[in-house]
Order: structure tokens, then sequence, then C-alpha cells
């Protein structure tokens, strides 16, 4: 049974830093794209960042440059570096996995979905 499990979510200050993890159990972590998404209240679900099997890495641009997606195979543990925090971060944070191993084509690709970890950056 996949399970993702998402942690490190706070409240900071413009400008400030978060690190979220999300912790997978029940496949093997590291043959399989992994991906953060965020949505805030009243807007869609955004694809933050994704990483694949092979280590490919995407960011969605309004995030490039501030924000590191990483991934620890042995610890089965993803990871999203936050920093420079901006207002418009603010959304609930999901790590997800992709339906099968290896890479994935689109968003609807990922179909496992911890419950989300908060994030508020006030200004």
């Amino acid at each position: 049974q996949v399970q993702l499990t998402e942690s490190g979510g706070g409240s900071v200050q413009t400008g400030g830093s978060l690190r979220l993890s999300c912790e997978a159990s029940g496949y093997t972590f590291s043959v399989y794209s992994m991906a953060w998404f965020r949505q805030a209240p009243g807007k869609g679900r955004e694809k933050v960042a994704t990483i694949k099997d092979d280590g490919d890495i995407y960011y969605t641009d309004s995030v490039k440059g501030r924000f590191a997606i990483s991934k620890d195979n042995a610890k089965n543990t993803l990871y999203l570096q936050m920093n420079s925090l901006k207002p418009e971060d603010t959304a609930m944070y999901y790590c997800a996995r992709s339906r099968y191993p290896g890479g994935y084509v689109g968003e609807s690709d990922f179909i496992h979905w911890g419950r989300g970890t908060q994030v508020t950056v006030s200004a």
C-alpha cells in the first residue's frame, strides 16, 4: 500500500525558508517519478516541481531559482527546499507519486497523494 506523508510546513515571513519532506512507504521509492503540487484557497492545483527516477528535474517558472526538489532513495524521502518565500507561495503542498515506474507524461500520471502540509507566508 502506497503511503506518502508530508511534513515541514509552517508559517514564515516573506523571504523566509522552509524545507518540506515527504516520507514514502509501501513501494520501491527509487524507481518512480515524484512531484510536489500546491493548491491555494480558491485556486486550482499547480505542479510545483518534479523529479524523475533518473533525476531529471522540472520546476514551474514561478519557483525557479528559489525552490529545489531532491530525494534520498536510501531514506525513501522526497524534499522541497523553499527559499525566498513570497506570500503567493501560500498554499497546501502535496507530494505525489507517478502511476508507473520510470518517467511520466503529464500531471494525470500522478495518482498517489499525501494529505498535504500547509505553508503560509506573511507579508
